[in-house]
């Protein structure tokens, strides 16, 4: 028999990453078939554009891994070509298309590097503990500038990014403090690199604004535990795991189970993700 929580006790130590919370905060419908349905209700399609971002994510993460005289753009390139597939194109056709402006992404991002500036960490685990929550993230790149840490964020998406979605990212929050903690070395800095346009959107935390994203991660994982204790005990309701209909619903991989989400969106094309807006 499980033990009783007494008032004024502290909560169990609960474990999540920054995508978890974000999935609770965008939809409590799509969290519970994402993280407590066992087994979850069958996705959708791949979608393209994931594919995309996988692929030169792994291209980028593979070419720091290389020896330092191999790490040329022309390498970089053929990364993408040894990664690549075509799931959630329209056609082979699409798909090598967009496979070769992926090599083009890849090899113009990398000529703008310096091969010999040694990250901390690629595709880096690090942690956090803070409040009642253990926080841990995939970061895809560590630098070291001077002194303190700086988080790289690679992104693929046909939006262009600013300065407020590094400022409010809740993510790239975790991940400084957690690099900060792991690595033992000062982090305040986060960038995300936007590949398509060549563009870097800055944002530079104090601890105060660290911290403030931290009270609030603490904050929604403590929705999610109860959630998750709710669920265990038998409560998969709709009350409970309410959908929030939204433009992200034409997005989600479970569309084909959720009415209000159906009600509120067409379906896509798995390669919608890649054409003008």
């Amino acid at each position: 028999m499980s033990q009783p929580i007494l008032d004024g006790m502290p909560r169990r130590l609960y474990s999540a990453t920054p995508t978890r919370l974000n999935n609770w905060l965008d939809c409590p419908r799509r969290y519970r078939f994402t993280y407590l349905d066992r087994p979850p209700p069958p996705k959708g399609p791949p979608w393209a554009h994931n594919t995309l971002g996988a692929v030169v994510h792994n291209a980028l993460a593979g070419w720091w891994r290389l020896p330092r005289d191999a790490r040329t753009p022309h390498r970089a390139g053929a990364m993408v070509d040894e990664y690549w597939t075509s799931e959630g194109f329209r056609d082979a056709e699409q798909a090598d298309l967009w496979r070769v402006r992926a090599r083009d992404m890849v090899t113009g991002y990398v000529a703008r590097l310096d091969p010999d500036d040694e990250p901390r960490g690629v595709e880096r685990t690090a942690g956090v503990v803070h409040g009642g929550t253990s926080l841990t993230g995939r970061i895809d790149r560590v630098d070291q500038r001077g002194d303190e840490l700086v988080i790289v964020d690679y992104k693929t998406g046909r939006h262009v990014l600013t300065t407020d979605d590094a400022r409010s990212s809740l993510a790239l929050a975790v991940y400084a403090a957690a690099a900060a903690r792991t690595l033992r070395t000062p982090c305040h800095r986060v960038e995300l690199h936007h590949l398509p346009s060549g563009t870097v959107a800055v944002w530079e935390h104090d601890d105060r604004t660290l911290t403030r994203h931290l009270d609030r991660a603490d904050g929604i994982a403590a929705e999610c535990a109860e959630a998750d204790a709710a669920f265990k005990a038998g409560d998969t309701s709709d009350a409970r795991f309410p959908a929030r209909p939204s433009s992200l619903c034409g997005w989600c991989d479970y569309l084909q189970h959720c009415p209000e989400g159906r009600a509120s969106t067409s379906t896509r094309a798995s390669w919608a993700g890649l054409e003008p807006s």
